[in-house]
């Protein structure tokens, strides 16, 4: 069966991602104390009729009276029924956590979108503003607006949500910040669109999961500074409230441990799950995708029929530096699985530069991924057999194959600026792989970083040496990357598209510098691109990927010179213009500069 026949019967759809409440529910945690949750609103909402009593009834009789028939959870000091107050005092309490979230949400969710998107004076106003209010002794003027408003119980918790307010302002201005200087943004302002309708449209929706894990945790917190208000004895006796049977059994609490312990036992479990619930939705919110499960007997979707692998080895097994044989790739979709690499095989020479080739979705970077073993949270690999330098990586254990970075195989990545950390300098990020990995000195590493620095065309070494990221070009960045990956003269490197975010001439650099130091350290190099011009330009031999599978493998020039696959044909069409490549420029000037001999 031909691979592009495979192709054809695979499934074009891969399983809709699970929306975020279901993968919230999926996680035990999050439905625990989802459940817990939902429990005590609606006690609070149906207090008057799950309320078997009333709960300010005094029956001198039953004062610390035990458990019993008639009171379940027995009575309190004066008689009252400990279950009714605590189901009324679900309803106070969760009345104050209300009015303390509004109050936050009103006051810092704006301001911090405002700021976040507008900045200016705005920005540094509300920020001073948001400080300045953390810095005040919440609890000495919670008492002062007790005492001065006669414990008005709105009033004060208010107050509590004003303090709480510089939180939301916080999430919200960074949040809005990240968004604000994306392409979409900009897009939209060119189209037209009024700020208003940005904020409404792109904005609050990216800050809308922050914010309600945000709401989770404060209401939790909201709940317990409202407990230790009552405790304090703020609020009207008559009026039911957790905190205040808290203080009630507190001083009672030798004589009838159980006044304390009811009301101590409903707040803390309430609070509990209103932080596992937050804690857990910010890690929901976080991985997108589902985690695999080990021995997960979902459905594959997407998926080659298991006996049919496409590409083939060019080499003995012993004479290759990289074999692969029938690698399949695949990440978790709701409950099974889509396979994106649908069973390859490939090797690489060493000291031969072998292109992979595709468009993008096309399978090439989770290839090499997978060869690196650093493919992204949700996804998996599977191969017969795995070689690199002749070891058999796929019997090693994840830690035996993170030690094979940076000394068997390196690693160029993509968009050089954003793989460099900017909280280092250059210097340190050359030097702290040699001396942990390679278990180099100081002045060993220094002088190494320093070689491969002078030997990728770096001239003021000391100065890029000192540099952090932001203050060296693009270009240069992507030099220092080259160098940290031979700084271990690795027998494989691996680059991935390692000139797409450069402009044309310091493109031409990249891949001429990559050559020569292919040929000068004798690398096997495997370079993962879309354009066949860069394949034309450096490769030996070139495998094609489409959907997953290889369509086509042979020499360049018999890949120029005749593709089988039409859609080689138009890879090369699109690539390329009627220029000579450079092995044709090579030859013009070997040429002319014999017969000038």
């Amino acid at each position: 069966m031909s691979s592009l026949s495979v192709m054809s019967d695979l499934a074009p759809s891969a399983p809709r991602r699970r929306s975020i409440l279901s993968r919230f529910l999926s996680v035990p945690a999050g439905a625990v104390s989802l459940s817990v949750v939902i429990v005590v609103i609606a006690i609070a909402v149906f207090a008057p009729w799950l309320a078997p009593h009333d709960p300010n009834f005094v029956d001198l009789a039953s004062a610390k009276a035990p458990p019993s028939a008639e009171h379940w959870l027995g009575g309190d000091a004066t008689g009252r029924d400990m279950l009714s107050r605590l189901i009324w005092g679900a309803r106070t309490t969760l009345l104050g956590a209300l009015v303390t979230i509004i109050t936050a949400l009103i006051i810092g969710a704006p301001a911090g979108i405002a700021a976040g998107y507008f900045g200016g004076f705005f920005d540094r106003l509300s920020s001073w503003v948001s400080d300045a209010l953390q810095a005040v002794p919440g609890m000495i003027i919670l008492l002062v607006v007790a005492a001065g408003t006669r414990s008005n119980f709105v009033l004060i918790m208010a107050t509590v949500g004003a303090f709480l307010a510089p939180g939301y302002f916080r999430i919200a201005r960074s949040t809005t910040l990240a968004i604000r200087n994306e392409p979409f943004i900009d897009a939209a302002r060119v189209a037209g669109l009024t700020h208003p309708r940005i904020i409404l449209r792109h904005i609050l929706p990216g800050i809308g999961a922050p914010i309600i894990i945000q709401t989770a945790l404060a209401t939790g917190i909201a709940m317990g500074i409202q407990a230790g208000l009552q405790f304090l004895g703020i609020g009207a006796a008559s009026v039911p409230a957790w905190g205040a049977m808290m203080n009630e059994g507190f001083r009672h609490m030798l004589s009838t441990p159980l006044l304390l312990l009811w009301p101590s036992a409903v707040l803390g479990i309430t609070i509990a799950a209103l932080a596992v619930a937050g804690s857990t939705l910010a890690d929901v919110v976080r991985i997108r995708t589902d985690a695999p499960s080990a021995g997960s007997s979902g459905q594959v979707t997407n998926a080659a029929p298991a006996d049919v692998v496409t590409g083939s080895f060019a080499y003995a097994p012993e004479a290759a530096a990289v074999r692969v044989d029938n690698l399949r790739v695949r990440y978790a979709a709701g409950d099974g699985a889509v396979e994106v690499v649908h069973g390859i095989s490939l090797d690489i020479a060493p000291g031969e530069v072998l292109g992979i080739v595709g468009e993008s979705g096309s399978g090439k970077s989770q290839t090499v991924f997978s060869i690196l073993d650093l493919l992204p949270t949700g996804g998996s690999s599977s191969v017969d057999g795995m070689w690199i330098g002749g070891r058999a990586v796929h019997t090693m254990s994840p830690r035996e194959r993170a030690g094979m970075l940076g000394t068997e195989i390196g690693y160029i990545p993509q968009e050089p600026m954003s793989n460099l950390d900017p909280s280092y300098t250059i210097g340190f990020q050359l030097t702290q792989p040699l001396r942990t990995v390679h278990k180099k000195s100081r002045a060993e590493a220094d002088a190494i970083a320093r070689a491969v620095l002078n030997r990728v065309g770096i001239v003021d070494i000391d100065r890029v040496m000192k540099s952090y990221p932001h203050q060296i070009s693009g270009g240069m960045a992507q030099r220092v990357l080259i160098a940290g990956a031979i700084a271990g003269r690795p027998s494989v490197l691996v680059a991935d598209e390692p000139t797409t975010a450069l402009d044309v001439t310091v493109q031409a650099e990249v891949l001429e510098l990559l050559r020569e130091l292919q040929a000068e350290l004798g690398m096997a190099l495997v370079l993962v691109t879309h354009n066949f011009g860069v394949v034309a330009d450096i490769c030996d031999r070139v495998i094609v990927m489409r959907d997953g599978a290889i369509v086509e493998a042979s020499a360049v020039e018999t890949v120029f010179a005749a593709p089988e696959q039409n859609y080689t044909r138009e890879l090369i069409a699109a690539s390329l213009d009627d220029t000579k490549g450079r092995r044709e420029l090579d030859a013009v000037h070997a040429a002319q500069t014999a017969a000038t001999a």
